[in-house]
């Protein structure tokens, strides 16, 4: 088992980060420690030389470095290469978090839990100090609260009780032969840890977001990417108001996910893939096409159904919100 980490100028933050994973609970086995120090130049090499012999795991560090502008994705894939080189036989689990967060003490127990359900799970990641940014736990229940809805029109057998959103890197274990089999993160300057998820669902892999795992993260404002947490923060800071996708939108594509999902079983009927066709605005031999390339329904649901074509203009947080309550009691009532 190995714990993947990619790190850049974190040297104030990775004694944390290991003294919490020594502290991780249940019998780890033979683990792994590997971190990707990303054109470091903060003494981070040589103050995990200083840390590692004293360590109650095997650390394996490695320096990277480019010209040009941090890239997220580039330096965790290196950091899983890393460990993926390390395990026996190539199999096993791995978990990725960030240099700036602490999983908590069952965290790995969490994730090998989850990890029978699924081939990929994605933990919750809680803002050290959030309570100091009102405003970003309100956008992160509002998507909690999304998630949950999707889940009640489009279930599946392996999604956690305690669910949530989060798809972030800080917090995520896979399988290494899934890992290995979807190409694993891109090289991506930011958003390779919610694509990771994507491309794993488009493979018909099962992906958990099971509430049971937790890491704690920064509430810096002073992101080491753009697009990040940090940056979301400052603007809130600064009083920009958050703008949401219309949840409408999400709520006709899960919809049209659950038909496809439940037609894949009878695609070979004609009418089945008429009516699901007319749904999607799609011919019934493309909807075929479609299905013939796919393992499973999940890989079925997620290729076949398209973006919503109504509801593509951005609302504020208020409006998103009032119009999940309306979804939410939409729903309710259609299944009382």
């Amino acid at each position: 088992m190995a714990i993947c980490v990619p790190a850049r100028n974190e040297a104030a933050m990775l004694p944390g980060l290991l003294a919490a994973i020594a502290q991780l609970s249940g019998d780890l086995g033979a683990l792994d420690v590997c971190i990707h120090l990303d054109d470091c130049r903060d003494g981070s090499a040589a103050l995990l030389d200083q840390l590692a012999p004293t360590l109650p795991f095997r650390l394996t560090v490695a320096q990277g470095g480019r010209d040009g502008p941090p890239n997220a994705g580039a330096a965790r894939r290196a950091a899983v290469a890393m460990g993926l080189a390390l395990l026996v036989d190539g199999e096993g689990l791995v978990f990725t978090t960030d240099a700036d967060s602490q999983p908590r003490r069952d965290w790995i127990m969490a994730g090998r839990k989850a990890l029978i359900e699924a081939e990929v799970a994605a933990g919750r990641i809680v803002r050290t100090h959030g309570g100091n940014d009102p405003q970003a736990s309100r956008i992160e229940h509002y998507y909690d609260r999304l998630h949950r809805y999707r889940r009640s029109i489009d279930p599946v057998a392996w999604e956690a009780r305690d669910t949530h959103h989060f798809s972030g890197g800080a917090n995520i274990a896979i399988r290494a032969s899934a890992y290995r089999m979807m190409g694993g993160f891109l090289p991506l300057p930011s958003g390779e840890d919610a694509r990771l998820l994507d491309d794993a669902a488009r493979a018909g892999l099962r992906v958990r977001r099971d509430g049971a795992m937790v890491v704690e993260t920064s509430s810096r404002r002073e992101g080491r990417i753009a697009g990040g947490l940090a940056g979301l923060l400052l603007a809130l800071d600064r009083g920009e108001p958050p703008r949401m996708a219309d949840p409408r939108a999400a709520a006709w594509q899960w919809r049209a996910q659950a038909e496809a999902r439940r037609g894949f079983a009878m695609i070979d009927r004609v009418d089945v893939r008429l009516t699901l066709g007319e749904r999607l605005g799609l011919t019934a031999d493309h909807i075929l096409g479609v299905a013939r390339d796919c393992p499973n329904d999940e890989a079925f649901a997620m290729r076949v159904v398209p973006a919503s074509p109504d509801h593509k203009a951005m609302i504020s947080l208020c409006e998103a919100e009032d119009i999940l309550t309306g979804l939410e009691t939409e729903w309710r009532e259609m299944a009382a």
